[in-house]
C-alpha cells in the first residue's frame, strides 16, 4: 500500500513539473519571435535609417515584458490571515452560523467592504484568510492575489496589483513595436511584390516580418483597447464579468473615481513615471478608495459622465437588510 501511494505521489509530482514546464512555452515563443524580429530587421535588412527608434522600442518591449513575467504577485498581508487560535476555533466549529459569526468578528478589524453574492464575508478556505477588496484566489498560482485581474499564459504569471502597470505598458510598447516594423518594412514588401528585390533571404524576412507584425498588431490593438477601457472605469477583468458586491448590493462602478483618479490608481501621481516600467501605483493593494465613500464626503465629486453612466449601467440593487453571512469558496 505504501509503495502504491509513493508511486502515485511521484507520478503526481512528475505531472506537476511537466505542467510547469509547458507553462513556459508561450513565454519561450514570444522570446524567440522577439529575437528573430531583431535579427531579421537589424542583421538581414540593415535598415540603418530606422535603427535608433527600433532599438528604443525593442528595449522598452523587452523591459516591460520582463517586468510582467518576473514581478511576483503580492499575497494579502498577515493581518488578513487567520491566527492559529481563530483557525482552530473555526475548524472545530461544526455549526455554519457560528462559523459565519467567527468570520464576521475577524472582518470587523479589517478594511473589508466587498461581500459575496449572498452578502457574506469573502473567505478563502485554501489560503485560510479573509480576502481584501478586489483580491481573488488564482487556481493556477495556488494563492490569493491582490487586485487580481487575470492569469495570463503569455507571461506565465498572474496579473494583479504588483504588475498590472507593467502589463499595460507591455501591451502598449509591443503594439508600437509591431506597428513600427510593419510601417517601415511595407515599402520593401512592395519592392518584393514588384520583383525589384533579388536577395532571396531578404524576401523571406520581409514577408514574415510584415505578416507577423500585422497579425500581432491587430490582436494587441483589441486587447490593449479593452484594458484601456477597464482602466478608465477602474475595473479589473474579473470585475467586468462579475460586478463587485458591497453591503448595498452589486455595483460595477463601485471603485470608479473619475477618469483622472482612475489613471492615478494604476500609474500613480507622478506623470514622469507613467511611461516607465517602474512601480508607481497608489496604495499597497489591500484597500482601494470607493466611489460611495468619496461621494459621502463630497456629493459634488462625481461629474456628469459618471451620472450618465449610472443611468445607463444601473442595476437592481439587492436588499441591504440581509444580514446573514456566507463563506465564499472560489476556484
Amino acid at each position: 500500500m505504501r509503495g502504491a501511494e509513493g508511486g502515485g505521489m511521484a507520478l503526481w509530482r512528475g505531472l506537476r513539473c511537466c505542467r510547469r514546464a509547458f507553462a513556459w512555452l508561450p513565454v519561450l515563443l514570444i522570446a524567440l519571435l522577439l529575437l528573430w524580429s531583431y535579427y531579421g530587421y537589424v542583421c538581414e535588412l540593415c535598415l540603418v535609417a530606422y535603427l535608433v527608434v527600433f532599438h528604443i522600442l525593442f528595449v522598452l518591449f523587452v523591459w516591460t515584458y520582463w517586468k510582467s513575467v518576473f514581478t511576483l504577485p503580492i499575497q494579502p498581508g498577515k493581518k488578513f490571515h487567520m491566527s492559529y487560535a481563530d483557525q482552530e476555533r473555526y475548524e472545530n466549529e461544526e455549526r455554519p452560523e457560528v462559523q459565519r459569526q467567527i468570520l464576521a468578528e475577524i472582518a470587523r478589524k479589517l478594511p473589508v467592504y466587498t461581500r459575496t453574492g449572498s452578502g457574506g464575508i469573502r473567505f478563502c478556505d485554501r489560503c485560510q484568510l479573509i480576502k481584501p477588496d478586489r483580491c481573488h484566489h488564482c487556481s493556477v498560482c495556488a494563492m490569493c492575489v491582490l487586485k487580481m485581474d487575470h492569469h495570463c499564459p503569455w507571461v506565465n504569471n498572474c496579473i494583479g496589483f504588483s504588475n498590472y502597470k507593467f502589463f499595460l505598458l507591455f501591451l502598449a510598447y509591443s503594439l508600437l513595436y509591431c506597428l513600427y516594423i510593419a510601417a517601415t518594412v511595407f515599402k520593401y514588401f512592395i519592392k518584393y511584390w514588384t520583383g525589384e528585390l533579388t536577395n532571396g533571404r531578404s524576401k523571406f524576412h520581409i514577408l514574415f516580418l510584415l505578416f507577423v507584425a500585422i497579425m500581432f498588431f491587430v490582436s494587441l490593438m483589441f486587447l490593449f483597447g479593452y484594458h484601456c477601457w477597464l482602466v478608465s472605469r477602474n475595473r479589473s477583468t474579473l470585475e467586468a464579468f462579475s460586478a463587485p458586491v458591497f453591503q448595498n448590493g452589486p455595483d460595477k462602478n463601485g471603485f470608479n473615481l473619475g477618469f483622472v483618479k482612475n489613471l492615478q490608481q494604476v500609474f500613480g501621481e507622478e506623470k514622469k513615471l507613467w511611461l516607465l516600467p517602474i512601480a508607481s501605483s497608489q496604495g499597497d493593494g489591500h484597500f482601494f478608495p470607493m466611489r460611495a465613500l468619496s461621494e459621502a464626503r463630497n456629493p459634488l465629486l462625481t461629474n456628469e459622465e459618471q451620472w450618465e453612466e449610472d443611468g445607463l449601467d444601473e442595476e437592481p440593487q439587492g436588499s441591504g437588510e440581509a444580514s446573514s453571512l456566507a463563506i465564499e469558496r472560489e476556484t
